[in-house]
């Protein structure tokens, strides 16, 4: 699932700024590529990121995908401009329950998404973390509920260079679904050393048309569709 376009590469321009909801006569719920995005970024690099996430109610997905996802990288992250990104969270398909999943892009490589577990209910919350280990730099982990669910992976141009993403994604399918979900996100943290766990002190927002955040306390937040 590919990261957000204004994701990573514009940190310092975007740091800190709330982008305005259209009003709902100029809104829609579908972007140029069919990709959407409601969440929050960080404006400081770090080896590491957590949240607890899960979803308030069953996605309802027209078309596509809905996804609710922490991770490092993105488009155009890696080396010469390369593609290169990991995350982990819930996802759901048409006529689908949710899912664990992670998912990693390296370079040159087609994406793969690696479902971790089905039927994710409503309200079952979660523990997820991407975390550079602290022996091998450029080496990171997926953690769900403190256990690593896959080997460690090279992220190539990783090291002390990216800055983490909690964030609600929407694809449209390539046939301009409205798809509609409601998933929490609480505690987010950054990993700054190993077990140095702390909030996000800096951040940005992100919230396409058709889609919002409610920002809660503790680093926590609700991304949900205006539907």
């Amino acid at each position: 699932m590919p990261a957000p376009r204004t994701a990573w590469t514009l940190v310092a321009a975007l740091a800190a700024l709330l982008v305005p909801i259209p009003s709902p006569a100029a809104s829609q719920c579908s972007s140029g590529d069919g990709y959407t995005y409601a969440g929050l970024g960080s404006a400081s690099r770090a080896n590491g990121i957590a949240a607890t996430i899960s979803s308030v109610s069953l996605p309802r997905v027209e078309g596509g995908h809905a996804a609710a996802w922490i991770g490092v990288g993105g488009s155009g992250a890696g080396p010469n401009g390369a593609d290169v990104w990991l995350q982990v969270g819930l996802s759901a398909f048409p006529g689908s329950p949710s899912a664990l999943y992670y998912e990693l892009k390296l370079p040159g490589r087609a994406a793969r998404y690696v479902e971790i577990r089905r039927n994710v209910a409503p309200r079952e919350r979660h523990r997820l973390a991407v975390l550079e280990l602290a022996s091998r730099p450029g080496w990171w982990q997926v953690l769900v509920d403190g256990r690593p669910v896959a080997a460690p992976v090279r992220l190539p141009g990783s090291h002390g260079a990216w800055e983490p993403i909690a964030v609600a994604e929407s694809w449209d399918g390539g046939v301009g679904a409205c798809n509609s979900y409601a998933y929490s996100f609480e505690g987010i943290a950054l990993a700054t050393a190993p077990g140095d766990w702390h909030p996000i002190a800096e951040s940005y927002v992100l919230q396409d048309p058709g889609y919002r955040i409610v920002r809660r306390g503790g680093m926590s937040f609700l991304a949900t569709s205006r539907s």
